[in-house]
């Protein structure tokens, strides 16, 4: 029976007839199926010597259709690629091509911006301690901004304090609640004079329409002698000149409160109404949008970081990537930034290509 089976499966000219044979032998009705089912109504004795001998014949078919199966897709192949051939002259599909998405366009554009009044890029880590985020930008355990409702604490942190071994400067204890813990450690470990931005991520408990609990900020540091305000309303009018591509902004400063900074001051950028919309610009605005919050960066701050206030001085400031991204590209929800919708990103997206650059324009 092995040799007749064999036989049978080495003659198979193609996959079809080499199904037959399978089938034949090893189906459900097959040859050596119906031989196996007769083991169950043999005696012990005979069960010794028979099932080695059936066994040995169904892994010898097994085997054999694999060896052949593999032999006839090899033929097939070969006799496919000798006789198939390929036009090279045809035009290639064209991939779908990906776009830079609004933020991350966005903070290729301050970088470039930055980069021309001499201001280096700094990072730092997402997940923060109590001191970096909080305490050494002059944030006491009562401010609101340590509440459970805006910050995101870490299991980790909780378990550290309740049990009395948390160290504030070294416990990883939240979720970094703006980059300002970036201007901390940077101050921290390289000497004055600086002058960096810190684009990055940040987490609050927050979420509609503006807000999302995962969000994109840029904050901006100088840090020198003889720093003043003056230098600080030089360098914002620079950027929102050059980041919204006008001449014609016009900026307000509002006094304000920040227990980073002070005096502390609220900048707002005139609009003009165009059908309806407002467009950041225009020598004699319509009225008044918040786009960041600055300062001159408090005594506190700068004694915490080892440096002495009355030697160094500086400024600070802060927005939001996403919010600036809205107000330049027209859009009205910041949720859509982190849907992953391809629609929206087609629509929104740059392209690879539109590196900003000041020469030929920073935006798209």
């Amino acid at each position: 029976m092995r040799e007749h089976m064999l036989a049978a499966i080495a003659a198979a000219s193609g996959l079809d007839a080499l199904e037959a044979c399978r089938v034949e032998a090893l189906g459900k009705q097959g040859t050596i199926t119906a031989l196996l089912k007769t083991l169950g109504k043999m005696t012990p004795d005979e069960r010794l010597v028979q099932g080695p001998l059936i066994q040995g014949l169904r892994e010898a078919v097994a085997n054999g259709i694999a060896e052949r199966k593999a032999t006839l897709e090899r033929a097939a192949l070969d006799a496919r690629l000798a006789s198939e051939t390929l036009d090279m002259t045809l035009p290639a599909d064209a991939p779908m091509p990906g776009t830079i998405h609004p933020v991350s366009q966005v903070m290729d554009e301050l970088a470039e911006i930055f980069a021309d009044l001499g201001f280096a890029v700094a990072t730092g880590p997402e997940i923060e301690t109590d001191w970096h985020n909080f305490s050494a930008l002059n944030i006491p355990e009562t401010h609101p901004a340590r509440a459970m409702h805006d910050t995101f604490y870490l299991q980790q942190g909780i378990d550290a304090k309740a049990a009395g071994t948390a160290d504030e400067k070294t416990t990883f204890s939240l979720l970094r609640t703006h980059t300002s813990p970036v201007q901390i450690r940077t101050m921290l470990s390289q000497k004055p004079p600086i002058r960096i931005i810190a684009p990055g991520r940040t987490y609050r408990s927050d979420s509609d329409a503006t807000h999302t609990p995962m969000f994109h900020q840029v904050e901006g540091l100088v840090i020198d002698k003889g720093i003043t305000l003056g230098h600080l309303k030089w360098t914002l009018e620079t950027f929102v000149k050059a980041f919204f591509e006008r001449d014609d902004i016009v900026l307000r400063m509002r006094p304000s409160y920040f227990p980073f900074t002070e005096p502390s001051v609220e900048i707002d950028v005139g609009y003009t109404l165009v059908k309806g919309k407002r467009v950041v610009g225009g020598a004699e605005p319509d009225g008044w949008l918040e786009i960041l919050g600055s300062g001159m960066v408090h005594r506190k701050v700068i004694e915490a970081c080892g440096l002495d206030p009355d030697e160094w001085q500086g400024f600070a400031f802060g927005c939001g990537i996403d919010r600036l991204a809205m107000l330049k590209y027209g859009m009205d929800d910041l949720r859509p930034f982190f849907d992953g919708d391809i629609r929206w990103l087609k629509h929104y997206g740059f392209s690879s290509l539109d590196v900003p650059t000041l020469s030929a324009g920073v935006g798209a």
